[in-house]
């Protein structure tokens, strides 16, 4: 993988690790601004109610997509040191990236977020686009 798509892909994990401290960021009041941006964003100016039960799951999301993107970033750089013998890594990676996709993507359709597939694609599009130019997936099999 050239030095581009890592540095793409270092981005990318970066973007996401912003995107989990936004959210981590709605478990409190006087720190959520950039939370209610988001909801703004998504689906309109409205009244936002981040009650306590609210607050506790934007913390605990937002926790978990700061992990998702430190172990998406640690993940790559294992698979890039194995060279051709990472591809399986990079064909599982994928596969969590398309998981995460496709469950993201239906229950914010489903509860009324539907833009929100919108960043979706643009995740998972900036995600594919070095992963398949680079050629990582056609590499070793076996």
């Amino acid at each position: 993988m050239s030095g581009f798509w890592r540095n793409w892909l270092a981005v990318w994990c970066g973007a996401v690790g912003v995107f989990g401290a936004v959210l981590v960021g709605g478990g409190l009041e006087v720190t959520s601004g950039p939370t209610r941006l988001i909801f703004d964003i998504l689906n309109g100016p409205m009244e936002l109610d981040l009650n306590a039960q609210i607050r506790f799951s934007l913390a605990v999301m937002g926790a978990v997509t700061l992990g998702w993107a430190i172990t998406a970033a640690a993940t790559i750089r294992a698979a890039i040191l194995l060279g051709e013998r990472g591809t399986p890594i990079w064909r599982l990676l994928l596969g969590g990236v398309m998981v995460w996709f496709v469950i993201d993507t239906a229950m914010s359709i489903l509860t009324g977020y539907g833009n929100n597939a919108i960043p979706n694609l643009v995740l998972l599009t900036t995600f594919l686009v070095p992963i398949i130019r680079s050629g990582v997936l056609q590499q070793a099999r076996g």
